[in-house]
């Protein structure tokens, strides 16, 4: 496991006072770090989402909201979203009141490993670079997997390992060379952007994410390859 600053206080610490420190520098260094890629990852996964026409739909580690107000955008649906760092909540809220979408999107500070919502209460859920900051990703994903309904779809937009000749050397280059100096220079914070290809580098991605899925009691599961492996989509569904 990697944690953000390997202080002994355990990753969800860790993680919270992380992303608290970058909550305001966070959407602009995201799109600008993947040179707005991202955006077309979050479409590719509403797009998918759509297919199901759900009703009411868990955004879990939003954020600062951007799938979520995506989604809603695309969908008129209900999105609920939980994040543990309560500065990015933050953020996200202004966004929401922003666009006047506070009857549709609700984010709120929580837990991946204790949603405090009942069994099988949402149509969908889904998570964008999030899973890999879970401090027991099995706990996690088995919590989401007890709030969905039945057969209901689990989607997970996550970082991978490209293995494509020369885009596995220039994404190795980036992500330990450029990503971390820019980042510490734009977010003062110098070990988040670090953490970032550490994290990615130990996470289970493709085949070993799957099994991951599997374990959690998702059936069905698949995934789709997004710019060279750059990123995957994983689709899971609650048995």
């Amino acid at each position: 496991m990697v944690n953000p600053y390997n202080n002994d206080t355990g990753k969800k610490n860790e993680v919270r006072a992380m992303f608290n420190s970058i909550a305001r520098s966070y959407d602009f260094l995201n799109h600008f770090l993947s040179l707005g890629i991202d955006v077309g990852w979050r479409k590719k996964t509403i797009k998918e989402l759509k297919k199901y026409q759900p009703e009411l739909v868990l955004d879990m580690a939003t954020g600062t909201g951007d799938l979520a107000i995506m989604a809603q955008k695309k969908m008129e649906v209900k999105i609920i979203g939980i994040d543990l760092a309560p500065e990015m909540i933050a953020v996200g809220q202004e966004k929401v009141l922003k666009r006047n979408l506070e009857a549709s999107v609700q984010l709120e500070v929580g837990d991946s490993e204790s949603i405090q919502y009942p069994d099988e209460t949402f149509d969908a859920a889904m998570v964008s670079f999030g899973v890999r900051n879970f401090e027991d990703l099995d706990k996690g994903l088995l919590e989401i997997n007890r709030v969905l309904k039945k057969n209901q779809p689990l989607l997970v937009l996550e970082f991978s390992k490209p293995t494509m000749f020369p885009v596995k050397q220039f994404y190795h280059i980036y992500s330990f060379w450029l990503l971390p100096l820019i980042g510490r220079m734009v977010s003062k914070d110098p070990r988040a952007y670090t953490y970032l290809p550490e994290s990615i580098k130990v996470f289970p991605s493709g085949k070993e994410f799957i099994a991951v899925l599997e374990r959690c009691n998702f059936d069905d599961c698949r995934q789709i390859s997004l710019s060279a492996k750059i990123a995957t989509l994983y689709i899971g569904h609650k048995k």
